[in-house]
């Protein structure tokens, strides 16, 4: 088994790419080692000290280092720890594992507005934050100002600021005139 890594815009976090497919559908976050007992491949990968966050999309596990931590330190133990689950052959995911990754349910007056919004998020948003190891998905839709919750290498990214103001505001306001704002959530 041979395991690709690629930067990504976060410096705190790498993107491990195994060759073959993490999660059938959707994403899984694990921000902290709290609630990796959902996942045996987290559990592993937070065994390593200097491990803070991990995400998994369908073919790629992304990783987030401790501030201070070297990568030269910590990405030999995260890509052993890769391989030895995927050969073990655990499942990613516990059997009674709840993924409770993408958009989050509105009801409301403004169903269709939003509607268009997770249209334009899965279409043009989703597949390119993907290519950086991470993910944004609808939290929210209040009197024009859209609320997004940024996971895997999209959390605490310098240029996550950026990408929200310069691109998926504008792309969001260009297609649909209610949108006037578009502002980060900590779930």
């Amino acid at each position: 088994m041979f395991i690709q890594t690629e930067s990504t815009p976060n410096p705190a976090t790498l993107k491990f790419l195994p060759g073959q497919t993490v999660l059938e559908m959707g994403t899984a976050d694990f921000p902290t080692a709290d609630g990796a007992s959902a996942s045996p491949l987290a559990t592993r990968v937070f065994a390593i000290k200097g491990v803070a966050g991990v995400f998994f999309g369908t073919d790629f596990v992304t990783v987030t280092k401790e501030d201070g931590v070297e990568w030269d330190h910590i990405k030999p133990a995260i890509l052993g720890a890769i391989m030895e689950h995927f050969q073990s052959g655990q499942p990613v995911m516990a059997s009674d594992a709840v993924q409770a990754s993408g958009h989050a349910d509105h009801d409301g007056p403004d169903g269709e507005i939003v509607g268009q919004i997770k249209e334009l998020l899965d279409t043009r948003v989703r597949p390119a934050v993907a290519q950086d190891g991470g993910d944004i998905t609808f939290h929210g839709f209040d009197r024009g100002v859209v609320y997004l919750h940024m996971q895997g290498a999209c959390a605490g990214c310098p240029s996550s600021t950026l990408t929200l103001k310069m691109g998926i505001e504008n792309l969001l306001r260009h297609y649909i005139p209610e949108v006037t704002e578009v502002r980060p959530v900590a779930v």
